[in-house]
């Protein structure tokens, strides 16, 4: 994965998004959205970006997880 940039990680977590939303079609849209710039505010201040989609992805499927018990 090369270096990170803003317009690239916009496209990257805009991609997790259509597919978390495929995957949790029982939570809204909207919900998953939220979870996914929550998740994403954890790591405003990291200076390394290269896995923040990635971690971003994790932590949200973790968290739609829980809300899907």
């Amino acid at each position: 994965m090369g270096k990170v940039t803003q317009v690239n990680e916009e496209a990257l977590l805009a991609d997790i998004e259509r597919q978390l939303v495929e995957e949790f079609p029982h939570i809204p849209s909207e919900v998953v959205d939220a979870v996914i710039r929550e998740e994403r505010a954890r790591f405003t201040y990291s200076r390394v970006r290269e896995f923040v989609p990635l971690f971003v992805e994790k932590h949200t499927r973790e968290q739609l997880r829980a809300r899907s018990n």
